[in-house]
């Protein structure tokens, strides 16, 4: 294996909340009210130090999209997914654009966000963004 370069931000940042990684700035949020299995989920046009999964196919509560899994590149957790391509037209906005789920990261002010007993299981995508 390489030797691994991480970005590091300046700023108010979302940080992996295992290893303190950086992954993104406040600034670059498209969204706050996107929803995952756990809880909130956040829309990013940017973020950095993750790899990509595989794509796959999925059925999201806003129909069908192909997406990869994000994983930080410091511990290797999964903190997420990028949108590869929406099939809808009204969709297109996702594409390119990367989803962290809020329960995975630690926030700006380094608060973590604690899964609700009240958090839906199931499809993960946006209510309206």
């Amino acid at each position: 294996m390489g030797r691994l370069f991480v970005t590091h931000l300046e700023g108010k940042i979302y940080s992996c909340k295992h290893c303190r990684t950086h992954l993104a700035l406040c600034q670059d949020i498209v969204s706050k009210s996107f929803h995952c299995r756990h809880g909130k989920a956040y829309l990013f046009s940017k973020v950095v130090n993750v790899s990509l999964g595989e794509k796959e196919e999925r059925q999201m509560t806003t129909g069908w999209h192909t997406v990869a899994d994000i994983f930080c590149v410091g511990c290797g957790s999964i903190v997420g997914w990028k949108y590869e391509a929406a099939h809808d037209k009204t969709q297109k906005y996702k594409e390119g654009k990367s989803v962290l789920e809020r329960y995975k990261v630690s926030g700006p002010d380094g608060s973590n966000y604690w899964v609700s007993h009240e958090a839906h299981v199931g499809g993960s995508d946006a209510d309206d963004a």
